[in-house]
């Protein structure tokens, strides 16, 4: 009998986890267990991808840089995916404008909804407004201040520096490319030795991606909030997601259309880093399994891919961006504001200039959020209202922003001739062997 391929060994684990932490609601003390006995082994497993998410990036650029061997075609590369990353983004946030104001979500809230959720979220919210505050009272250079390091090894120590960790990887690699060949063959070949290590360590974790993902469904069904007011809050949902299935269809019209690749192809090949962005939210910890994927299924040159990608997953949120829009629009609704026209054209360009530096972890969207509210003039208390399933559609947007990683990766190389049919291997075996 053969042995089912990675993907679906993940969808089982996330059905299984759904599963069991409902099985868990019904039984007494059983969330306290969940808590105890199964949660610690999906932090475990998100620690695990965490832990060689700067290491990759690191790796993965110098080489990737290095490896162009020509500043011409890095100025090239990197000029076509700022502008193919900032222009999808600026379709996301129009997307999810045009959805919120169709469907009007916020107008199906009751004021009894509303001031109860306020109660119950408003102390979540609350580290959430001093991180946006602390952001807004800086100087508007701070985003360029904060991307050069003064420290690159303290820089490295967290996720959320990850712009620096870029910055410090794309300058080693330009001056690795600039010096004389012969006197940086040793580091190159350190470098390259390095990918291949980390790559081998993605390897080995995802042999658990499984039951990581079975924890974590598991932990997140039994700390969930009241299902009243999920029902509250099911058209902004609905919304939500629907605008993200919009964004998913466009990405895959663009990929048959500029690569003449079938829709087919472009969804298997990165459908299991799909769903572990899915489980994980966090497009940081995604990265080295959308690596793999693109590199050895959807044909892109590693090359490409180790430049294209981290940048992605820093830079790329289009999936943050939508909701960021729908969510702004939907606040202001709950509170029976109307929004002018020139004001969610506002949104549009602080949602697409937000995304940009945007840490790629869990919850940094909320924070962005944050500063789009203020510019609308929309109260900062409204976050208590979308507090309650913001897990759950974080999962949904984190997808999105790993898609849309992948389709740029896709259009980037295939402009730059990079993009080829992938090697004849079955990926998902290595896993089972």
């Amino acid at each position: 009998m053969k042995k089912l391929a990675l993907h679906w060994k993940i969808l089982l684990g996330m059905a299984l986890g759904v599963i069991v932490g409902l099985l868990m609601t019904l039984i007494d003390g059983g969330m306290q267990m969940v808590q105890d006995w199964i949660k610690p082994f999906g932090k475990i497993f998100i620690n695990s991808l965490k832990l060689i998410a700067i290491p990759l990036i690191l790796a993965a650029l110098i080489k990737g840089v290095s490896d162009l061997k020509d500043i011409s075609k890095l100025s090239k590369m990197g000029t076509r995916t700022i502008i193919i990353y900032i222009m999808t983004t600026v379709i996301a946030v129009s997307i999810g404008l045009i959805l919120v104001n169709t469907i009007g979500p916020g107008k199906t809230i009751s004021e009894q909804t509303r001031i109860e959720m306020v109660e119950n979220y408003s102390g979540s919210t609350q580290k959430y407004q001093e991180t946006a505050i602390k952001q807004k009272e800086s100087g508007p250079l701070q985003a360029l201040e904060d991307l050069v390091p003064s420290n690159i090894f303290e820089a490295a120590t967290s996720n959320r520096n990850m712009l620096q960790v870029i910055f410090f990887a794309v300058f080693f690699g330009i001056a690795l490319i600039l010096i004389p060949e012969e006197k940086g063959v040793t580091v190159k070949k350190f470098f390259d030795g390095f990918n291949e290590i980390i790559l081998k360590m993605v390897d080995l974790i995802m042999l658990a991606s499984p039951y990581g993902v079975f924890a974590l469904l598991a932990s997140l069904v039994v700390e969930s909030p009241s299902i009243d007011l999920f029902k509250a809050l099911g058209w902004y949902a609905i919304t939500v997601v629907l605008g993200l299935i919009v964004m998913i269809i466009i990405y895959i019209l663009i990929v048959s259309l500029y690569t003449k690749k079938k829709p087919s192809f472009f969804i298997n090949g990165i459908s299991p880093a799909q769903l572990l962005a899915f489980s994980t939210s966090s497009s940081a910890a995604t990265l080295p399994v959308t690596m793999e994927r693109v590199t050895e299924h959807l044909g892109v040159e590693e090359e490409v891919a180790s430049f294209v990608l981290p940048i992605g997953a820093t830079i790329n949120m289009d999936g943050t961006s939508l909701y960021q829009a729908v969510a702004a629009v939907f606040i202001a609704q709950a509170f029976g504001m109307d929004l002018s026209l020139s004001t969610q054209l506002g949104i549009i360009a602080t949602a697409t200039l937000a995304s940009i530096g945007s840490a790629a972890v869990p919850g940094a969207g909320m924070v962005m959020l944050v500063g789009v509210l203020g510019y609308a003039g929309i109260p900062e208390a409204g976050l208590a209202l979308i507090f309650a399933v913001d897990r759950p559609l974080d999962m949904c947007r984190t997808t999105v922003n790993v898609t849309g990683d992948a389709m740029v990766s896709m259009l980037v190389a295939n402009s730059v001739g990079k993009l080829s049919d992938p090697k004849i291997k079955d990926w998902d075996d290595d896993y089972d062997q």
